[in-house]
This record gives structure tokens, C-alpha cells and sequence, in this order.
């Protein structure tokens, strides 16, 4: 009888140490799954005019997502931005602005005056989106996936200022982040459109 109760106990144990193997095995697949590059294509935000935009749509080209700022000593990129999105939005380039008031309050205006601003003063044409939040507890679903490597596979960033750059490839995938005193026309990312 006792040698029937060890037989027991340790087949129990043996049940017991292989269901947490499983488990462990289990949360490392879970785990890197978490961090398997997903894409931008499953969002849908509004553009500056308040119309549903959906990344879906840009399957196949590259994009550049910047967040702006009309009353920041950056804004002039937007002549440069504007520039770059004439020179390449035929070989499958698409620029997409998130205006944002995070940084010193340099974005205070509505949509509609932001819209207005970007037309008179740079004729930007690039598909400009509604104001939103793009760094702390308000940051926008779309900023959450841009800056957290669980969520884009590529790194963890911070928005650091107005002009920040995210460069997707074509399937919609985070491919690099450029600094925001980087220029739209700087050889990184020439580099990045011609490959």
C-alpha cells in the first residue's frame, strides 16, 4: 500500500512539473507572437476634414508619418515635406501629417485652420489627418503603434518633437524613425525611398 501511495505521489508530481513545462511553453510562444511586426493597414483615423481614412488603402507604398506643427521653428520642413511627397507620390510615396499640440503648445489651431495654414502657406497637398495626441496618456492608437515595439516588432521610441518621422515599407511595416530636426530631403531617407 505505501509503495501504491509513492507510485501515486510521484506521478502526480510528473503530471505537475510537465503541465508547467507546457505552460511556459505556451507564454514563450504568446510572447513572441507579441512582438511579430504587425502593420499600420489595420487602422482608420479622420482626416482634416473629419472623412474616415483607412491605411488599408496605401497597401503597396511607402509612408512617412509625421507629426506637425504650425508654430514651431520646424515648420518650414513642410515645404521640404511637400516637395518630396510631388517628387515621389508617383513611384508609390505617401506623406501623412498628424498635426499635434503636445510640445509648447505650437499647434493650437482647429483643423479647419490648420488646414487652411498648410494650403496658404506651403501648398501641401499630402493627406493631412485630424488633430491628435501623439505622446503620453492621451496618444493616439495609431502613436501607441508607431512607438511601442510589442505593437510594431522594430523598437520602442518617444516622440521627441514636432516633425518626428516614421518610415513604413510596403507591406505597412515599420521600417525606421528619423529625428525631427532630420529634413525630408536628407540622404537616410532618399536612401530609404530608392531601396
Amino acid at each position: 500500500m505505501k509503495t501504491n501511495f509513492i507510485v501515486l505521489v510521484t506521478f502526480a508530481m510528473l503530471m505537475s512539473c510537465q503541465n508547467q513545462a507546457q505552460n511556459k511553453k505556451e507564454t514563450a510562444n504568446v510572447t513572441s507572437e507579441n512582438v511579430m511586426k504587425q502593420s499600420i493597414y489595420t487602422f482608420k483615423v479622420q482626416d482634416i476634414e473629419g472623412k474616415e481614412f483607412d491605411f488599408a488603402s496605401l497597401k503597396g507604398k511607402k509612408i512617412m508619418v509625421v507629426n506637425t506643427a504650425s508654430k514651431c521653428g520646424l515648420t518650414p520642413q513642410y515645404k521640404d515635406l511637400q516637395a518630396l511627397y510631388v517628387e515621389y507620390k508617383d513611384k508609390g510615396l505617401v506623406i501623412i501629417g498628424f498635426p499635434a499640440n503636445d510640445f509648447m503648445k505650437q499647434e493650437p489651431g482647429s483643423n479647419e485652420e490648420i488646414g487652411a495654414f498648410c494650403q496658404k502657406n506651403y501648398g501641401v497637398t499630402f493627406p493631412m489627418m485630424s488633430k491628435i495626441t501623439v505622446k503620453g496618456n492621451e496618444m493616439h492608437p495609431i502613436y501607441q503603434f508607431l512607438t511601442q515595439k510589442a505593437k510594431n516588432g522594430l523598437e520602442d521610441s518617444e516622440v521627441e518633437w514636432n516633425f518626428q518621422k516614421y518610415l513604413l515599407n510596403e507591406k505597412g511595416e515599420l521600417e525606421k524613425v528619423m529625428s525631427p530636426r532630420t529634413n525630408p530631403n536628407d540622404k537616410e531617407i532618399l536612401e530609404w525611398l530608392a531601396s
